[in-house]
């Protein structure tokens, strides 16, 4: 590895790192970079996994005031999660890796639009009392198909999960924003564990990866919690949508 290559690494990991925070997606930065480094695929994807884990709990530190109240939330949906991702990374190891490619997309523009309708949703669901505090089986179920997704690939799995919370639970964007790091924290950080067991990692991309996303999280979770409602939820559509087309278009 190179100086030069050692610089992009740590570079694309902080603003992944910083990205995944706010909004989630930073997986969309540093897959296509280990790619145009010339790592495989399948290793670009597992060491791109255990490299930006780290950055979500730096990210949930940040937002530690917006957690407080949560834990029974969070717990609630560890089973979903947990099991959601060793279904994910299983196929990931098993399946080619082509197999979600056509449906990222327009799971994306899904979120997108759940993020976009959440506070209409939330409106209406409360003036007829039937807002939950706590999530029910449908969030579960949801939670549960994300994490498949996010431990076969997980790129935007956040804005999905963020997409789901909101048109489920009756809370402020930024509290959901910090719950939606816990959870995909989760999910990353099983599926890492799993692929350290299971298959190579190129430790050295990770190592750097670690350092940027580390720092990274702590900025992404400042500039979140900071973000006023409508301008995080703005800067969620707007990249989920762009994310989404980009995808369209290289496929």
């Amino acid at each position: 590895m190179t100086a030069t290559h050692a610089v992009i690494i740590v570079t694309v990991g902080f603003i992944a790192g910083t990205v995944n925070s706010v909004v989630g997606s930073g997986t969309l930065l540093t897959f296509p970079t280990l790619l145009a480094l010339g790592y495989h695929p399948v290793l670009a994807n597992v060491t791109n996994t255990v490299g930006l884990t780290p950055g979500y709990v730096t990210g949930a530190w940040g937002y530690r005031r917006e957690l407080e109240g949560q834990q029974r939330r969070a717990l609630s949906l560890l089973p979903a999660a947990l099991g959601g991702t060793v279904v994910g990374a299983s196929l990931l190891l098993a399946l080619p890796g082509s197999s979600f490619k056509h449906v990222v997309p327009y799971l994306l523009l899904l979120a997108v639009g759940l993020v976009a309708v959440g506070p209409s949703v939330t409106r209406r669901r409360t003036a007829r009392g039937v807002m939950r505090e706590h999530p029910g089986p449908f969030l579960h179920v949801g939670t549960f198909l994300t994490a498949v997704y996010g431990g076969y690939f997980g790129a935007a799995q956040s804005v999905v999960l963020l997409g789901l919370f909101g048109i489920t639970l009756a809370d402020r964007i930024q509290r959901l924003n910090a719950l939606k790091t816990v959870v995909s924290g989760t999910i990353s950080l099983v599926a890492a564990l799993f692929f350290i067991a299971a298959t190579s990692i190129a430790w050295a991309v990770a190592g750097l990866m670690i350092v940027g996303s580390l720092a990274g999280g702590s900025v992404g979770a400042i500039l979140g919690r900071r973000l006023p409602a409508g301008i995080l939820r703005a800067a969620i559509i707007v990249v989920g949508t762009a994310v989404a087309i980009k995808l369209l278009v290289a496929g």
